[in-house]
């Protein structure tokens, strides 16, 4: 567990820094911000779409994942969370949920927080989650210069999600197969692609409503 304490407490200062730096920025300077990530998004979530396997099963994989979500409103489900988190920060923060939607998929959608987790889980070993740490902080400096406290707030997904995996472990050690990552990592550069059109203000896509999906491809890959 000490790669996701490590990453929970760098995303935490990593926030507090680029808040700090925020309020000093004229909002024009916040919004080129918040353009300038939707594009590094966009870029992200290619690279990680490019890695991807076993196309037909990605596609099912999404859309049976995006109709699953629809039905069962993760996105208004993940707003309320966010909302609540809003109201006991006692913040008037207006993109405090976008906030924390955002630098929670970015910091847990990819394939550094699976194999990271499950290498500290199975192994001990934390050095990819030390190393994912240090590039979250980072980017939660950017982030939250633009977005404000709700990114603060995604090191608890940070710490739930990854925590997870790693005392999952053993259970989760298929998820290492390159026959079910790779998928798996594309599934996560399509939605990590959706947020990028979001953040950009292309198209208000509801992100979380294709989080199924995720769970979907590791079964599919690895039986088919």
């Amino acid at each position: 567990m000490i790669g996701t304490l490590v990453n929970t407490a760098t995303v935490i200062v990593g926030a507090g820094a680029g808040m700090l730096i925020g309020e000093r920025l004229p909002e024009r300077f916040r919004k080129i911000a918040i353009t300038a990530l939707g594009l590094i998004t966009l870029w992200i979530g290619i690279n990680m779409v490019v890695q991807g396997q076993k196309p037909l099963l990605i596609v099912i994989a999404v859309v049976l994942g995006a109709v699953i979500g629809e039905l069962l409103r993760f996105e208004k489900r993940i707003e309320s969370i966010g909302e609540w988190l809003r109201k006991r920060a006692r913040s008037e923060a207006p993109q405090f949920v976008l906030g924390f939607i955002t630098a929670s998929l970015l910091f847990c959608v990819g394939p550094m927080t699976v194999v990271g987790s499950l290498e500290d889980g199975l192994k001990g070993d934390s050095t990819l989650l030390i190393t994912k740490s240090i590039m979250d902080g980072f980017a939660a400096i950017a982030l939250a210069s633009g977005m404000g406290l709700g990114v603060m707030f995604s090191a608890v997904t940070v710490l739930v999600v990854q925590g997870g995996l790693t005392l999952l472990g053993s259970r989760m050690q298929f998820a290492l197969d390159p026959g079910v990552l790779y998928p798996m990592t594309a599934v996560g550069g399509i939605i990590i692609l959706g947020l990028g059109l979001r953040l950009l203000e292309i198209k208000p896509i509801p992100v979380a409503n294709f989080l199924p999906a995720l769970v979907l491809i590791l079964p599919l890959a690895y039986y088919f």
